[in-house]
């Protein structure tokens, strides 16, 4: 699609005037996204970027909103965040651990406070890992780690931080795509 194309259909899709980026990794098309960007913010809208962090965010417009996911050891994936990306952060921004286990919160808090996130961005989510292959029950069975656990041990460190629950997988089956 020409830029042109993309624009005339997120008119007719977004008619909210939000958009959010989001992937797999939208910072792996950059070249063609930057502009896009900038386009839609000469328009008026409001952009979300949901990333890993992994790619340089240094070209991202800074009214963009970004929400970065910071890898914890237990994804597999713990070491691929830009430490660079740091710099980039407004108090706009949000940036997020998805937990598997105490190992994991560990890391997240001590992440948090060496980096100083509390103060840095609008906000920090802290989020229960969701099983791979969740049974069809909507509640927090499917979730790798308790996510009452993980509110006491938020509280027991008094982190500055949100619990963030991914909603859409208590309101339809966790399995479901496309909602």
């Amino acid at each position: 699609m020409s830029a042109a194309e993309i624009e005339a259909e997120v008119e007719r899709l977004a008619p909210s005037g939000l958009i959010e980026f989001t992937g797999g990794e939208p910072m792996l098309q950059e070249r063609e996204l930057v502009p896009l960007m900038s386009r839609f913010l000469e328009k008026g809208y409001t952009l979300l970027l949901e990333t890993s962090g992994e790619r340089p965010l240094d070209n991202v417009p800074a009214e963009v909103h970004k929400i970065v996911d910071v890898k914890c050891p237990g994804s597999g994936e713990a070491g691929t965040f830009r430490m660079s990306n740091l710099q980039c952060f407004s108090r706009n921004d949000e940036v997020k651990f998805v937990l598997a286990d105490r190992a994991d919160y560990e890391f997240a808090r001590d992440f948090i406070r060496v980096h100083g996130l509390e103060k840095a961005v609008n906000s920090v989510i802290l989020s229960p890992a969701f099983e791979k292959n969740p049974g069809a029950r909507r509640d927090s069975s499917n979730c790798v780690l308790d996510p009452r656990l993980l509110a006491e041990w938020i509280l027991q460190d008094k982190l500055g931080v949100r619990l963030g629950l991914q909603i859409h997988k208590f309101i339809w089956e966790p399995a479901a795509k496309g909602v």
